[in-house]
C-alpha cells in the first residue's frame, strides 16, 4: 500500500527521503541545529529543493557544518566558497554563515547550548499544529517572529521570520505533517 505523505514532498526521492527521515523530527544537538540554520539561511529567496539537492556540497564546503571552523573563515576561504559552483555563491549569505557561526557560539556561552536557547522559546516541547491540509501550514507565526527578532538583535543574519519558521519545521520544533501523513501514525 502506498504511503500517504504531505503533498509538498511528492516531487521526487530526495524530497521524500528528507520528509520521511528528518522533517518535523525534534533535533536537540547543536551541530544539526547549526546545519539547518546554515541551510535555511541560504534558502532565503530560493526553493528548499535547490538547497536540499546541494546539501552534500554545502557539507563539504562548510567543513561538515562545524561552527567552530566556520566562525573563523578567512577572506581567502570566503573567496574559495564564492568560486564553489556546488553551493549557492552569494557573498552576503556566505559572510552571514560566518557571522552566524560566531553568534551561535556566543549564544552557547550564554545558555550552555544553542539548543537550550532556541527550544526555550517553546518550553522545550514541539508544537503540533495538526494541519488538515497544506493550506493550513503557516509561513510564519508569532513565535517565529519573536525568535527572528531576538536572533537579529544578537547579530544573526538572514534569519527573517519565514527562515526561522522553516528552521523550526526542519528541526521538529513544530510538527506540520498533515493529519493524513503516515508520519503521524
Amino acid at each position: 500500500m502506498e504511503k500517504i505523505r504531505c503533498g509538498w514532498c511528492e516531487k521526487d526521492d530526495l524530497y521524500r527521503k528528507y520528509h520521511d527521515e528528518e522533517w518535523g523530527r525534534p533535533v536537540y544537538d547543536d551541530e544539526t541545529i547549526f546545519e539547518f540554520l546554515i541551510l535555511e539561511s541560504f534558502q532565503a529567496g530560493l526553493s528548499w529543493y535547490t538547497i536540499l539537492s546541494k546539501r552534500e556540497n554545502f557539507r563539504q564546503a562548510f567543513d561538515h557544518f562545524d561552527y567552530k571552523k566556520v566562525a573563523v573563515y578567512s577572506d581567502q576561504k570566503i573567496e574559495e566558497l564564492m568560486n564553489n559552483s556546488g553551493i549557492i555563491r552569494n557573498k552576503l549569505k556566505i559572510c552571514a554563515a560566518v557571522t552566524n557561526a560566531q553568534q551561535f557560539m556566543k549564544v552557547q556561552e550564554e545558555f550552555g547550548s544553542f539548543s537550550k536557547y532556541i527550544w526555550g522559546f517553546i518550553n522545550g516541547k514541539p508544537i503540533d499544529n495538526k494541519p488538515k491540509a497544506l493550506s493550513e501550514v503557516p509561513a510564519t507565526t508569532e513565535i517565529s517572529d519573536r525568535i527572528s527578532k531576538d536572533l537579529k538583535k544578537r547579530g544573526f543574519k538572514f534569519v527573517g521570520s519565514t527562515v526561522v519558521y522553516a528552521h523550526m519545521q526542519a528541526t521538529g520544533m513544530v510538527n506540520d505533517h498533515i493529519e493524513t501523513c503516515f508520519i503521524r501514525k
